[in-house]
């Protein structure tokens, strides 16, 4: 298992892992017909692993024998009350290899980036009702912290409550 920085070549490949750990994870919280039109080709066009900015978004992923297996996007927390925040923004791994480690890995991984950004703690938000990503932020020491939001991703209405967590350094 290698985690690395997510580069431009890898756009396509995360997409596909995007698209199919939504369809598996989402099944029952999403429309059907929705997640099936989910397309990897476009989804790809909205990512930017080239850019150097550390305000903006930066992606790791987690890959063996060359295959990548998931992903976890980190940013400076963007509600207004984390000022002082990270935020994991997206952790998503391919469904054909879930209880494989490769998720807890890459929330490993994810933390010591933000804590090494400096940030003492973190935050996610997380779609109501996603009870398999619950227990692993549960695990990792995440609890609720009592903020929702309701949010247009993807073209899609969903529900979605916030996690935090303090970060070592």
């Amino acid at each position: 298992m290698l985690i690395r920085p997510a580069r431009p070549d890898d756009a396509l490949r995360v997409a596909h892992v995007h698209v199919r750990a939504w369809q598996a994870g989402y099944r029952h919280l999403l429309p059907g017909d929705y997640l099936a039109r989910l397309d990897p080709r476009e989804r790809a066009q909205h990512y930017d692993f080239a850019n150097q900015d550390m305000q903006r978004p930066k992606t790791l992923v987690v890959e063996e024998d060359g295959t990548i297996h998931g992903f976890a996007t980190t940013a400076p927390a963007r509600d207004a009350d984390t000022p002082d925040g990270g935020e994991l923004c997206a952790l998503y791994v391919d469904p054909d290899v879930w209880g494989r480690g490769f998720g807890t890995a890459l929330l490993s991984a994810a933390r010591l980036r933000l804590a090494e950004r400096g940030y003492r703690h973190a935050v996610l938000w997380l779609l109501a009702g996603n009870q398999r990503a619950e227990r692993l932020y549960r695990a990792d020491g995440w609890a609720l912290d009592g903020q929702t939001r309701t949010e247009s991703i993807w073209d899609v209405t969903v529900d979605e409550v916030r996690y935090r967590r303090p970060l070592l350094a």
